[in-house]
């Protein structure tokens, strides 16, 4: 089972009331888009944290189960009003199944870089299609690998600069690897952690879903279907069950 980088410390102060993530203009696109694919179905989040998407998407109507390694995340979903009458199987969601065929399964949040390596993203792609009716969506919230916009010979970018949090991702081109840098103001002292990802393209993302005999149906710059172009910082990727 892969190591589990979520634990109490990080959850403890993952649901910063500051963070712009989880203000109701950030989650209601998501809500409104994954609710939409749902329809009179049932859905599975991959890595559901402490709830951001699966709570209000839940308080939408829809039957929403989860997946994730983290303990301390769960327990911080489940202090939540709602958050008991959620089922959340704990365990690596590349490879762990929940009961039930369901109309959508989806990851976001850059959620698909937590597994490191290839081998394991292909498994998640194979684990969300077994999960899925026929007719069923995988939809996957990702960004877009920022390496063009790296210095020459620079392998460090930095993508929070805010006075009680600095982050910076550190880039293993050659095994398409990056780990990302914290370092937060916590209680008057700075704390730091650091967290390993793979990084993935488009192109391979949707070789990953042919390998699970899904089919891309749409592609999108952001939750409100913003156009993917060559200046895309994010994409949204929904396949379809053949």
């Amino acid at each position: 089972m892969p190591e589990d980088h979520f634990g109490e410390e990080i959850a403890a102060r993952y649901d910063n009331p500051s963070d712009e993530m989880l203000q109701p203009a950030a989650i209601e696109p998501v809500v409104d888009f994954l609710a939409a694919l749902a329809g009179d179905g049932a859905a599975v989040e991959l890595g559901i944290g402490t709830g951001r998407i699966a709570l209000p998407l839940a308080q939408r109507g829809v039957e929403v189960h989860g997946i994730d390694l983290s303990k301390a995340m769960v327990a911080r979903l489940r202090a939540k009003p709602g958050g008991k009458d959620i089922p959340v199987e704990i365990g690596d969601f590349a490879t762990t199944r929940v009961e039930g065929a369901f109309s959508l399964a989806y990851l976001v949040f850059n959620t698909i870089n937590n597994l490191t390596t290839q081998d394991a993203q292909v498994a998640c792609f194979q684990n969300a299609a077994a999960h899925l009716r026929p007719g069923g969506h995988f939809v996957i919230e990702v960004g877009v690998p920022q390496l063009q916009r790296l210095p020459p010979g620079e392998t460090v970018r930095a993508f929070t600069l805010d006075p009680a949090h600095l982050g910076f991702d550190e880039f293993d081109v050659v095994n398409q690897g990056l780990i990302s840098h914290h370092y937060e103001l916590v209680d008057g002292s700075w704390q730091a952690h650091s967290v390993p990802f793979r990084y993935v393209w488009p192109s391979e993302l949707d070789l990953m879903a042919r390998l699970a005999r899904l089919t891309l149906v749409e592609r999108w710059g952001g939750w409100r279907r913003e156009p993917f172009t060559g200046e895309s910082t994010s994409q949204i990727s929904v396949w379809r069950t053949q």
